[in-house]
């Protein structure tokens, strides 16, 4: 089975996330980048599907030469192959599909899996806009996967509980918490994926179809009242609902 796995470069959780001067970037200092988590899930069922059923795992990640430290992550965990389409950091969820998409019409891939979001922007845009890219039927935030010759057994979370739904392949699937859990590399393998290659390949060059025009951190300042049970503080909570919040 030739199998694709998308992953996506992203600041650590951990990290502190400051706006550069230019208001419109995250200011990179003082960053540690990892392999977005929900595309772990990604990867390791993979390579679970290649031990069950053989073929072959790729990586392949869009963005800049820093991205390379993710793709040596996945060689670590085992897959086969290592791709990097190299972009600028910046390029929209369009363009990131875009590309994503050009390699695998050129690659042929049965099957293609990626976490169901980032968790720098959580666009939740890529998975749906690949499989339309690619005229493939997609599945996102799958918890369970069973493959089965030609077919696809996806069951995902949808509000109030849980839906099963079949696809025929090849198909594109995004993956959620709970299908698996992912292996962490051994040292050996760590060190044994620094001196393995990595694919390069330019980008197309497309036209971004969103602007981001300003970003700011979140105000920590919260301005509190406290109020009784009198009719005068339900009216006063009343009037504040309605003319500051506007919320009624």
């Amino acid at each position: 089975m030739n199998i694709l796995v998308c992953i996506s470069r992203v600041p650590d959780t951990a990290s502190r996330i400051m706006v550069s001067a230019d208001g419109k970037t995250v200011d990179k200092q003082g960053i540690k980048y990892i392999v977005n988590p929900y595309d772990e899930f990604a990867l390791e069922e993979g390579l679970r599907l290649r031990e069950k059923n053989g073929g072959t795992v790729t990586a392949l990640a869009v963005g800049p030469d820093g991205a390379k430290d993710i793709l040596r992550t996945a060689l670590a965990m085992g897959v086969d192959k290592a791709v990097l389409v190299k972009a600028d950091e910046n390029i929209d969820s369009f363009a990131v599909a875009e590309n994503l998409a050009n390699y695998a019409k050129e690659t042929n891939p049965e099957l293609i899996l990626l976490g169901k979001q980032s968790v720098d922007f959580d666009s939740l845009q890529i998975p749906s806009s690949l499989g339309e890219m690619l005229a493939m039927p997609s599945v996102s935030v799958v918890t369970k996967l069973t493959i089965d010759g030609n077919k696809a057994t996806a069951e995902r979370e949808v509000e109030g509980g849980r839906e099963v739904v079949e696809l025929a392949m090849p198909c594109v699937v995004s993956c959620q918490k709970g299908l698996n859990d992912p292996r962490y590399p051994k040292l050996p393998d760590i060190m044994k994926a620094k001196s393995k290659p990595i694919e390069e390949r330019a980008a197309s060059n497309s036209e971004a179809r969103t602007t981001v025009l300003g970003m700011s951190i979140p105000s920590k300042t919260r301005v509190g009242k406290v109020l009784g049970d009198t009719d005068a503080d339900i009216a006063e909570l009343v009037r504040m609902l309605h003319e500051d919040a506007k919320i009624i």
